[in-house]
């Protein structure tokens, strides 16, 4: 699977990640300070969105220090379902009930082993299948079509 990683900064938590996504053998694609850039969150998470809703990258992760902010400006990208997740469950439901493409974790709160507890729920879990779920995935995205 091909990942693009973001973040406005390198931490022992971002490297972490990308030691267990290339360690799993998924293809990394590194934005902002983690690929020698000096890009700020918002530019951070708008450019791993923007990869992901372009289909450069299969599903994104992005970091910022509380996570708010890379969320927000993913979620700007149309096509992108950024959730900023605290736990494995919350990632594992992320992807069932809101079919998120891109992870979302904090560098102030999340250290390395629960990162790569949410990190694997998040790229282990399915989009969810039911009905429910593709009632509620449609009409997040339909939010992204231009108003009439």
């Amino acid at each position: 699977m091909r990942i693009s990683v973001g973040s406005d900064e390198r931490s022992p938590l971002t490297d972490a990640v990308v030691e267990a996504l290339r360690g799993a053998g998924h293809e990394v694609d590194l934005v902002g300070p983690l690929a020698g850039g000096d890009q700020e969150w918002a530019e951070v998470g708008a450019e791993v969105g923007r990869r992901v809703a372009a289909g450069a990258a299969d599903r994104g992760v992005a970091f910022c220090w509380t996570g708010t902010g890379v969320s927000i400006a993913a979620n700007k990208v149309p096509g992108v379902r950024a959730a900023l997740c605290a736990d494995p469950e919350t990632a594992r439901m992320a992807r069932r009930y809101n079919h998120a493409n891109v992870l979302v974790m904090s560098l102030r709160t999340t250290g390395e082993p629960l990162g790569r507890e949410i990190l694997a729920a998040f790229l282990e879990a399915p989009d969810g299948d039911e009905a429910f779920d593709h009632r509620n995935v449609a009409a997040v995205d339909a939010l992204d079509a231009p108003a009439r």
